[in-house]
């Protein structure tokens, strides 16, 4: 497997980071047959959010398209009071077409908490089939938690998906690093 760097945006205050497809030298079509995303120290300016993404597909707007999807959560607290793995029922959809969390959930915005991950993207450019993804995320969680988020899902569109965007539920992305990938 050969991952080749696309693009890369880092985040100062931004309300929300995009990629689309022939926007400032992003490849986002059937060069690829599956796409990543990796986070680094992603870190959001208020406590207690998640860090979500939605898409776009082709020639659509409004980052709204159906998702379906399955997300679970484990923990371990700090001072060892806790820990835990369930599932994560309130970041899950049904044909949603809310943003989904992805990497984070409950983030902290204290100097030392941020989040790290990859999201993956299989066959956006395919037009016969829906889409399926797969995130994974180690969080420090606002009240001194450490957590691990899993999700997985599908866009259900049979259209190309040529736009996404990541965005928290509430507040800006402070800081933080996002490398789209193409994977070969």
């Amino acid at each position: 497997m050969v991952k080749t760097l696309i693009k890369t945006l880092t985040a100062s205050g931004d309300s929300s980071l995009s990629f689309a497809d022939g926007t400032s030298d992003v490849v986002f079509d059937n060069t690829y047959s599956v796409y990543e995303w990796h986070f680094i120290n992603i870190h959001p300016s208020q406590d207690d959010k998640q860090f979500k993404f939605q898409v776009n597909a082709s020639g659509a707007s409004g980052y709204n398209e159906e998702i379906t999807s399955a997300t679970w959560y484990m923990y371990h607290n700090e001072n060892d009071g806790g820990y835990t793995f369930s599932k994560r029922v309130g970041a899950q959809q049904s044909q949603g077409t809310s943003y989904q969390a992805a990497i984070g959930y409950n983030m902290g915005y204290d100097n030392d908490q941020s989040a790290s991950g990859v999201l993956t993207l299989y066959d956006p450019s395919n037009t016969t089939y829906i889409k399926h993804f797969i995130s994974e995320g180690s969080v420090a969680v606002y009240n001194n938690i450490a957590g691990h988020l899993f999700t997985a899902g599908y866009i259900n569109t049979t259209s190309a998906i040529d736009e996404i965007s990541f965005a928290f539920n509430v507040g800006n992305i402070d800081l933080g690093t996002i490398k789209m990938y193409g994977v070969s």
